[in-house]
């Protein structure tokens, strides 16, 4: 499920602070996660993303949460429960505090972020089985983002301002490491989803990461609106295809 948020969060860290327009403090996706088995592709997991305002004793931040989970029946096979969060100025969606935990079969790891946008510093608490604790402190170079707060950036761009074929180079943080990563626009195509036929932005993704296999093989679909949601996704990584595909949409800002 790692590399299903990987994939998406490519894509959106490529702006720096423009004025957030497009996501509500109450907003709720549900998708539906399905990987290619055994030449079929088969519904395996839930990712759910919701907003939600949060008061701390200096200021209003917003909550953006994103989980995913295998459907039960699928439990007893491979059981995912990861859950992902990030701490943001709602009007700018700038990152203060992140938080990741990692439930993947007998796998577990949970990392936190806390940002120090004056020195470009995050404080970093990795914690693994057995209480495994490690801190560190690192520098990160402006624009880049943690995995949350990028997945909603892509929101703010103004892709009606890009022609057919422009290109991004952008800056993830990823396992406290910056991933270099390339967004080439598509232009625009109309699919039928869930929620109904949507005319949408067209994005495809490549990275020096290995976790993607080519640029061609993973592409998003995005409405091409001001809320700018992701309603459809295909990707391949080094073990498989799979597809991120929208089943409602509530609490939209426009």
């Amino acid at each position: 499920m790692t590399r299903f948020l990987f994939l998406l969060i490519i894509l959106w860290s490529f702006t720096f602070n423009a004025q957030n327009t497009a996501v509500s403090s109450n907003e709720k996706l549900v998708y539906t996660a399905s990987y290619n088995m055994s030449g079929i592709l088969t519904d395996i997991a839930q990712v759910t993303m919701e907003t939600s305002n949060v008061q701390t004793s200096k200021a209003t931040l917003l909550r953006l949460k994103c989980t995913a989970a295998t459907y039960s029946k699928w439990d007893d096979f491979f059981r995912i429960r990861d859950l992902y969060e990030s701490y943001v100025s709602p009007k700018t969606l700038k990152p203060y505090l992140y938080k990741r935990n990692i439930n993947e079969g007998s796998y577990f790891k949970a990392m936190k972020y806390t940002y120090s946008h004056k020195t470009n510093t995050i404080k970093s608490v990795q914690t693994k089985k057995k209480n495994q604790v490690e801190n560190k402190d690192f520098k990160f170079s402006l624009g880049a983002k943690d995995i949350v707060s990028t997945l909603y950036n892509i929101r703010l761009i103004d892709f009606e301002g890009m022609n057919n074929g422009s290109q991004k180079t952008l800056s993830i943080i990823f396992d406290r490491k910056e991933t270099k990563a390339y967004i080439t626009y598509l232009g625009k195509e109309t699919i039928n989803t869930a929620i109904g036929t949507k005319t949408c932005y067209k994005i495809s993704i490549g990275s020096q990461s290995k976790i993607l296999e080519g640029s061609s093989n993973n592409v998003l679909w995005l409405t091409a609106d001001t809320n700018k949601i992701i309603v459809y996704g295909k990707f391949k990584i080094p073990v498989g295809n799979g597809e991120l595909k929208i089943k409602s949409a509530s609490g939209l800002k426009n």
